[in-house]
Order: C-alpha cells, then structure tokens, then sequence
C-alpha cells in the first residue's frame, strides 16, 4: 500500500513528485543505475535522453528481478552531471513513472560520476 502526499498545504508545487510516500511491504533497494546497456557498452555518449533511457530501462530490468516494478517506486534519487539535461529526464521519467502517483524524489548535481561520459545515474526504492 502506497499513500502519495504530493503537496501538503504550505508547501511548494511539485513538478513529476509527492513531497512524501507512506508505504507498507517489502522495501527493494537498487542501486545506483547507469547508462550501460547489457553488454557493458555506454549509451547515448553525448545524448541526455538516450542515457536516462537506458537508466530507466536497467531500473525496470533490475525491480522485475526484485519482483517489483516502476509502479512499486517510493523514492527516486537521480545524480545529473549537468542540471540542463533535467528536461530531457523528466521527458523520459514520464514514459517509466505514473504522474498520478509520483514517488518522492531528490535531484542531486553532481561534478562527475564514475565514468567521466556518464550523465545520469539513477537509485530507486520500491515497496511491494
């Protein structure tokens, strides 16, 4: 069971996320997801989206092996290298998350990750 607290009264709007999720059930923690397809190889080199993409792909693929999906999701934290491709993750959070029943979230600037051609990682909660 999943409660959305998207704005409770006195608190600024939100754009994609609930300022809280109350949950009961078994918590999946995923690591940290980057743009690397199965093989090992990077996607999107110099393509925002195509590397969120590939996040939200490898999020989706690592959750279903936890017996989970997207719609378990109560907390995201996304780690951008560059707050410009915000858009573009938002685009594509948009095609994996329920606006409906947005998860929490933290946006974090980060001045590299582990693979200086990295863009975006991605860590998720789920509660299923």
């Amino acid at each position: 069971m999943q409660q959305h607290y998207l704005r409770p009264d006195g608190l600024p709007p939100v754009n994609g996320y609930s300022h809280a999720v109350a949950f009961t059930g078994r918590m999946v923690a995923v690591s940290g997801q980057v743009p690397l397809d199965a093989e090992g190889r990077l996607v999107g080199p110099d393509d925002a989206e195509a590397q969120a993409r590939q996040v939200f792909q490898n999020l989706e693929t690592t959750l279903a092996a936890a017996g989970a999906g997207t719609g378990q999701v109560v907390k995201l934290t996304y780690y951008l290298t560059d707050l410009a491709d915000l858009a573009a993750l938002r685009r594509v959070r948009d095609e994996y998350i329920s606006p409906d029943t947005p998860p929490a979230s933290s946006l974090v600037q980060v001045s590299g990750l582990v693979n200086p051609a990295f863009r975006v990682e991605i860590e998720v909660l789920a509660a299923v």
